[in-house]
Parts: structure tokens; C-alpha cells; sequence
């Protein structure tokens, strides 16, 4: 909540900034027509909310440097689209690992909360006008609460534990081609790859039914990437007409193969459209609405078993539905030009989990470009 704060106050400050030189530069001193481009107003709805990436393009010899900052939240379980409570998964929910050794017929430990800051920091450049490139990387930091039921069944608690982990996240190569744009309406095609940067072996601390502390390998929402090269295709239409700004985008996650603990993601398709709206040349506000799909796990990690949902590949699939509010800041002429800020936040209003799964609550991204 601290970061939340911290930034919604950077971005009044920067509005404010943006107010003042756009006054300033408002009534230009005679001789500045060697330099009306650099006066002319830098519009903020040129790029779409900033949840959305890779949905722009840049002019020939023009670059672009960004970061994001985006918090997630999960609380609570959902089974299809409705809530289910920690004693009727451990009393109801079978084990895929009973059999093993020290494995309960039922799941014994619950996740009840989670939470994932994820620090994104990217680069473009566009050698020709039909031709963006994009390198993006990012730093993740997740953590996951649980409730651990004592012994092989009852709805007795035994105790509470977090897990965390930390680190670099994969790693993405993106290709923005330009197929049309009139001015009013634009359509660009995305080709990129995610390489397989991120740890797929974290390990901490849990506390078992029997009341024992080991350290293991965490479940697979615990890992830090894929483990696997992943085709990144993807198109974006975008629509502008005097204040008013529209888009949509579809974004695809294709898994090429398995990874090297003997299992591959669940592909990912997502579709967003956005309307916005702008005030001043400076600001616009946005609504966007996101509907994503994610496939469940092909394979098994030998090493992630535990009576838990998240150690199943079968429990990571579904579907879910967000709304979104957000707006862009940018700087006018002056010291800010070219630099851009944003916020979105939003929640789902629809989830459907082939669960048990968490169920999330509250997603938001922050974040700030630079265009020179």
C-alpha cells in the first residue's frame, strides 16, 4: 500500500508539472518557428492504457525506454465460478499424489492469499517507419500464504506459512510491423519470442500435515518463468477521431516444447479493447476490458509434490474477465517532453477456474516512457 501511495502522488506531481509547461509554452517568443515541431502538443491518448504493451509503434531512428510497475492480488478460492472454503477443499478435494509416501487421500494445505509485484523495464527502437523492436525484462516478487490442516483429514488447523520468491522473470524479443494507418485508424502485426530467463526451481520452507518444516521445491504459480522458449504473436488495431481514442489487441502464448523439469505451461490467449478520452492535450482517462484464457499445464515437475491445488497441472487452467480504469500523463514542451506517466487499476468481473484455484482481486500498473 506504501508503493501505491508513493506513486499516485508521483503522477498528481507530474500532472501538475505537465500543466505548467504546457502554460508556458502556450504563447511561444517571436523566432521559434525554426522549432514549431518541438512546440506542437504531445498527445497523451497516443498510446493506449498502460496495462496494455507492445501496442504501439515509433517513427524511423526514434527510441523509447520504459518501466512498469504492476501489482497483483489473489484472495480467497474459487471451484468453476464459485467461492469454496478452505475446510470443503481439505474435506472434499482429492490428492492427485495419494499413494505416495506421507500423501492424504484429500488436500491438506490451503493457499488463502496471494500477491505478486512484478518490475518491468523495456527498450524500443524503430529502425524503419514499418518496423518497431521491442526488448523487455522484468523482476518479479511473489508471495503466498497458507493454512495447513493437522494430519490426514478432519478440518482441524494446524498452522499458517508463507512462501516467497524472487528473482528475473523471462525475457521477450518483440517485432511490431505496420500493416495500415490513415491517420484515423492503424493496424500493426506482433511477432515475438520469450526466452526462458526465469527460474523454474525455487524452493522454500512449508509447514506439512504431520507438523514437519522441509524445504521444497515450490508449486508452479511459485516459479519465476516458463523454463521454455514461447511464441509471442499478436495484433492491435488502434482508432483515433478528435478526443476520442479506441483499440483492441489480441495477444497469444504459444509453448514450444517442455522444459527441462519435464512439463510446459498452459498457452495463454488474451483479448483487450479500450475506449479513452481526452481532456487536455496533456491527459486522458481510459476504460478497458480484458478477457484472458490460460491452459493447464502438459507435464508434471517430479519435484512439486505436495497435497496442495497449486502442485497439480490439472488446477491452472481458466478464464477471466477484467475491468480496468486508468489515464496517461504526458509531458508538453519544456524539460518533460517526451516523457509519459500512467496508472490503471481494475478487478475481475467474471472468473471461471477449473479449481480449486485463488481467486484474484485487484491487478495495477504504473508506469513511466520516454520517447527521444
Amino acid at each position: 500500500m506504501f508503493r501505491i501511495k508513493n506513486t499516485i502522488s508521483g503522477l498528481l506531481v507530474f500532472g501538475l508539472s505537465t500543466v505548467a509547461c504546457a502554460h508556458e509554452g502556450s504563447a511561444p517568443a517571436a523566432g521559434m518557428d525554426i522549432n514549431q515541431n518541438r512546440m506542437k502538443p504531445v498527445y497523451a491518448d497516443s498510446h493506449a492504457p498502460i496495462g496494455v504493451m507492445a501496442e504501439h509503434m515509433h517513427k524511423a531512428g526514434e527510441w523509447m525506454l520504459s518501466y512498469r510497475f504492476k501489482h497483483m492480488s489473489m484472495q480467497d478460492n474459487l471451484m468453476d465460478d464459485s467461492s469454496v472454503t478452505p475446510e470443503k477443499i481439505v474435506t472434499t478435494v482429492p490428492n492427485r499424489f495419494f499413494g505416495l509416501p506421507m500423501q492424504p487421500p484429500t488436500l491438506r494445505v490451503v493457499p488463502v492469499e496471494m500477491t505478486m509485484d512484478m518490475h518491468m523495464f523495456g527498450g524500443m527502437y524503430a529502425p524503419t517507419d514499418w518496423l518497431t523492436l521491442m526488448l523487455m525484462g522484468m523482476y518479479m516478487e511473489k508471495s503466498m500464504d497458507h493454512v495447513t490442516f493437522a494430519g490426514p483429514a478432519g478440518t482441524t488447523r494446524l498452522g499458517t506459512f508463507t512462501t516467497v520468491s524472487a528473482g528475473f522473470g523471462d525475457t521477450r524479443l518483440t517485432g511490431m510491423f505496420r500493416l495500415y494507418n490513415d491517420g484515423m485508424h492503424r493496424l500493426q502485426l506482433n511477432a515475438g519470442l520469450s526466452l526462458p530467463t526465469g527460474s523454474t526451481t525455487e524452493c522454500d520452507t512449508i509447514l506439512t500435515p504431520l507438523g514437519t518444516m522441509p524445504t521444497t521445491r515450490l508449486p508452479y504459480p511459485m516459479q519465476l518463468g516458463s523454463g521454455t522458449y514461447d511464441l509471442l504473436p499478436g495484433l492491435v488495431y488502434g482508432g483515433q477521431y478528435e478526443a476520442w481514442g479506441w483499440g483492441a489487441q489480441y495477444t497469444g502464448t504459444f509453448r514450444i516444447g517442455t522444459n527441462s523439469e519435464q512439463y510446459s505451461l498452459g498457452d495463454k490467449h488474451m483479448i483487450t479493447a479500450w475506449g479513452s478520452y481526452r481532456w487536455q492535450p496533456w491527459l486522458s482517462t481510459s476504460v478497458r476490458l480484458e478477457a484472458e484464457y490460460s491452459g493447464r499445464i502438459d507435464g508434471i515437475d517430479p519435484e512439486i509434490v505436495a497435497p496442495v491445488q497449486t502442485a497439480d497441472p490439472d488446477n491452472q487452467d481458466g478464464r477471466n474477465v477484467s475491468l480496468l480504469f486508468g489515464f496517461n500523463l504526458a509531458g508538453q514542451p519544456g524539460l518533460l517532453r517526451g516523457h509519459r506517466l500512467a496508472l490503471e487499476g481494475g478487478f475481475p468481473v467474471y472468473q471461471n477456474l477449473n479449481g480449486p484455484q485463488m481467486e484474484s482481486e485487484f491487478v495495477l500498473t504504473a508506469g513511466w516512457q520516454y520517447a527521444f
